[in-house]
């Protein structure tokens, strides 16, 4: 039994479902390749200007090393920005973990559905904890 035999209403709406949700597919993950090939594009071009940079810093000699300074400077920017994050990222799983339990407590008022707002509730205070009192403390 061939294609051309078989009598195939290929209009249907089940069809129209599965090649919008293929083409959405396909779309996202080509956007996905080149958004990932760009940013790694963009990261090694940062990073041989700065192997560049670096090297006609340390070719200016002097008394102190102003290349050891730049790194140790951006290193310690760095960490700041990585501890912000984490204390940023606690700070919305605390609100999110609050908004979702008083939804759901608003929605379904027999059962305590509501608790599971919890969870980002908790991970949003372990990652507060650990950005304010728990992570490496920022060198003056």
């Amino acid at each position: 039994m061939t294609l051309a035999m078989m009598d195939l209403d290929v209009r249907t709406p089940e069809v129209a479902v599965f090649v919008f949700l293929a083409i959405g597919a396909v779309a996202l993950f080509g956007f996905l390749s080149v958004a990932t090939w760009t940013g790694t594009r963009q990261q090694e071009r940062e990073s041989y200007y700065k192997a560049e940079m670096l090297k006609k810093i340390a070719e200016m000699g002097g008394e102190r090393n102003p290349a050891l300074e730049y790194l140790r400077e951006q290193e310690r920017i760095a960490a700041a920005k990585r501890i912000g994050g984490f204390r940023l990222g606690g700070l919305i799983n605390i609100a999110v973990g609050l908004g979702v339990m008083i939804l759901l407590h608003g929605l379904v008022d027999s059962n305590k559905v509501y608790l599971v707002g919890v969870i980002p509730l908790l991970v949003g205070a372990a990652l507060t904890v650990y950005g304010f009192w728990m992570g490496p403390k920022a060198e003056a």
